[in-house]
């Protein structure tokens, strides 16, 4: 499709307006056919790197992060991946972290934490919530369940492992429940700034159903918070503040989802916060996400529907643009946030077990550190691909 051609009208004579604008059309028609919208029309190639199941048997591979230096077991560039489910398959019991060396496509476990741990409120079940600071630090959300479901769910807790895998520190708090979206970070070394969705606040299990839709019901109590640390030499990062500058946004418990909510934040260099709104199919904007001290609300709409289906984890491309994946199709869609437009969409599962194909199959997505391709995870397959 090609973008629309604006031609120049000048006050010259007619038959050398007609000339011009021939030569016009013909020389830059097929430039612009040819010229992408967008980063994921050039997009090639979608290669399977390795297994994210380590030896305990863990499954549903969730966060995906790729490291900023290397520190104790990881390597600068390594990909992180932790995983929800246990060996049985039951949501809010994944344990561990593994870690994949692109240069030695080696894949090694990094940390494996205890399911029930009593520091953290309900145990713990690893979510999309995950960073790794260029101090070398880990942190990493909870959102944990004993049966699969949030009938059993706890608040949960965000953990801070070392550079070795080994836990150091647990936050928790009453405005701490259920941190379950992908963070967006502000890293400056000495201090970063976390966002975090928490979408656990009084929801119940799946079979408390809506009457009047039959669904599960819907709570509009879903926050994203903004955590300011402080890291000292040598020492774990501490909590200076904490803000909630988003709130009232829609989640849902799910039987096989476990939770429906916002899930995906990325921060963007004049300090908006997007935020994809799974249950609305939207993604919204919170300006000022660095300085606020009050909350947006659900913020800017920026779009919906359309490509959208159901949008989870988001990133912040080269170009500026967004991409973010779908959890109800195999699809990444790419957005001028600026524009409030939807560029492009991209089939990177195609798996027809799903109907459609890809359906449920998609959480994190980071982008190489080179800006040329993104590595995702399939949780049907229990693997990283890269997107070339």
């Amino acid at each position: 499709m090609t973008l629309p051609f604006d031609h120049q009208r000048r006050h010259w004579s007619a038959g050398l307006a007609v000339v011009l604008a021939a030569a016009l059309v013909v020389l830059a028609l097929p430039a612009r056919a040819d010229a992408p919208r967008g980063f994921l029309e050039t997009v090639k190639r979608h290669v399977t790197l390795t297994s994210t199941v380590p030896d305990n048997g863990d499954q549903n591979p969730y966060a995906l992060v790729v490291a900023p230096v290397s520190a104790g077991k990881i390597q600068k560039d390594d990909v992180l991946v932790d995983n929800f489910n246990n060996i049985s398959n039951l949501q809010g019991l994944g344990t561990t972290i593994v870690h994949y060396n692109p240069s030695t496509k080696k894949t090694e476990l990094f940390a494996k934490l205890p399911h029930n741990l009593p520091q953290c409120p309900g145990g713990v079940g690893l979510t999309t919530a995950m960073t790794m600071l260029k101090t070398g630090w880990v942190i990493v959300g909870s959102l944990p369940s004993n049966d699969g479901t949030t009938r059993t769910r706890g608040n949960g807790c965000l953990l801070v492992l070392d550079s070795n895998g080994q836990l150091v520190d647990t936050w928790t708090g009453p405005d701490i429940n259920g941190p379950w979206g992908n963070m967006a970070v502000i890293d400056n070394g000495t201090s970063a700034t976390l966002f975090i969705s928490m979408a656990g606040f009084d929801l119940p299990g799946p079979q408390v159903r809506d009457p009047s839709s039959g669904y599960p019901i819907t709570l509009h109590k879903a926050t994203v918070m903004r955590i300011e640390l402080t890291i000292p030499p040598g020492k774990p990062p501490t909590i200076q503040n904490k803000t909630v500058i988003g709130s009232g946004f829609s989640a849902r418990a799910d039987k096989g989802d476990f939770l429906l909510g916002p899930t995906g934040l990325a921060i963007a260099p004049d300090h908006t916060l997007y935020v994809s709104d799974a249950l609305d199919n939207r993604i919204d904007a919170i300006s000022d996400a660095t300085t606020r001290t009050t909350s947006a609300g659900t913020g800017q709409e920026i779009t919906k529907d359309g490509l959208l289906s159901h949008p989870l984890a988001l990133m912040i491309l080269p170009n500026g643009h967004l991409l973010s994946c779908n959890a109800w199709n195999g699809q990444v869609v790419e957005i001028d946030p600026l524009a409030h437009k939807q560029i492009y969409a991209q089939w990177i599962d195609n798996n027809q077990a799903q109907s459609p194909p890809g359906n449920g199959d998609l959480f994190g997505i980071a982008m190489r550190p080179d800006g040329k391709a993104f590595y995702y995870v399939e949780d049907d397959m229990n693997t990283i691909v890269e997107s070339r």
